[in-house]
């Protein structure tokens, strides 16, 4: 009897290492307490390059924080960069995020030991909570077919560039590939859609980490309860003060809630501050008002951008939901120079002045 005893012990002992064991590796998706899969700092950290091999076919020079000319990479790397996201579009006009460009950009990083977060926006150009355009090749296919599709491209993006983080569509908020994926129109295709992603994702490679994009706070939980019964990974969010809130104690709070009620860790997929409302080209900038800061505690300077990202990376540290932070459009310079109007319209947002030296709130990676 009392070697029956030991013996259901043994048993049980056994069960119980080998579950907390699963729950020691960070990247294993099992659904333990978010407290006992975290690990101090933002495990994924990252930055969004997909204008980079543009900027770059410019010859511009880049400079670390002590003056020294190296490449974006390297001196985002330095920091603690492990982690690069690109925007894959399906057939842009001008070839730059395409399939061909982005397969040789993520070649080219893994090669550097970085990680790929792919941004699949299933759309020619720009896909945000906006404009969700289906790509002129799937124009007027029937659902099935367009169905099909959608699971056939997934599954060359899978076996050709294979990213360790991939996201199904971006921001989507009102859903993706409209009409048929519109959320509030065609709620149960949307759904379809997206597990249809999902399954082609894990048929090719089950470790790969899916993210559902949303933009913003507001209306998070209603957009997450609508998806609750799918296969994905990590909750991404944008947040922009300008379009989400001035407040960071509501996107903390916010974290929280999406991570209690569906059981999911949290990405902060894009963000970005001004360290100056100046212009550096002809090219109108997206941020340009003071209407448009958290002020007085975060003004458009390099102190105000380095405090920003720093305040905002300790809300994420301190979250045991929160696993990782990705700073949107850190290389876009005015990269095409002063005179140009078709640039950048984000030259005051990224990690770099304009003299093209990196700036205080690149320590955002470490």
């Amino acid at each position: 009897m009392k070697s029956k005893f030991y013996f259901i012990i043994a048993i049980l002992l056994s069960f119980f290492l080998i579950g907390l064991n699963s729950c020691r590796k960070w990247n294993d998706p099992c659904l333990c307490s978010p407290v006992e899969i975290n690990r101090p700092g933002l495990i994924i950290r990252s930055a969004d390059l997909s204008a980079l091999s543009e900027v770059q076919s410019h010859s511009n020079q880049f400079y670390d924080l002590g003056g020294s000319s190296k490449s974006p990479l390297e001196i985002l790397t330095s920091k603690g960069l492990n982690t690069v996201r690109l925007r894959l579009w399906h057939n842009p006009s001008s070839g730059n995020s395409g399939f061909e460009d982005v397969k040789q950009q993520a070649q080219f990083l893994k090669s550097q030991g970085m990680k790929i977060w792919l941004s699949v926006h299933y759309s020619d150009s720009w896909a945000d909570p906006g404009q969700q355009v289906i790509p002129t090749a799937w124009q007027g296919l029937s659902y099935s077919v367009l169905r099909d599709s959608i699971f056939q491209y997934t599954n060359k993006i899978m076996r050709e560039i294979n990213p360790y983080i991939i996201q199904i569509g971006n921001e989507i908020n009102t859903g993706f590939l409209h009409p048929h994926g519109n959320l509030q129109q065609n709620e149960s295709q949307f759904l379809d859609l997206l597990a249809t992603a999902e399954s082609s994702i894990k048929a090719i490679n089950p470790e790969t980490k899916i993210v559902l994009h949303y933009a913003g706070i507001q209306g998070a939980t209603w957009f997450f309860d609508k998806v609750k019964y799918l296969n994905y990974d990590y909750i991404g969010l944008s947040y922009y003060p300008w379009w989400h809130g001035k407040r960071l104690t509501e996107l903390d709070s916010t974290i929280t809630l999406l991570g209690e009620n569906f059981n999911k860790q949290i990405l902060i997929a894009e963000t970005a501050y001004p360290f100056t409302l100046d212009w550096n080209d002809q090219t109108n900038n997206i941020v340009g008002d003071s209407t448009q800061l958290i002020l007085p505690d975060y003004p458009a300077t390099k102190n105000g951008q380095f405090n920003f990202m720093n305040d905002l990376k300790n809300k994420l540290f301190g979250n045991i939901y929160a696993k990782g932070i990705s700073y949107w459009g850190g290389e876009m310079i005015a990269f095409d120079g002063p005179q140009s109007s078709s640039g950048s319209p984000w030259e005051n947002c990224a990690l770099f002045d304009f003299n093209n030296k990196a700036l205080p709130a690149i320590n955002y990676l470490h």
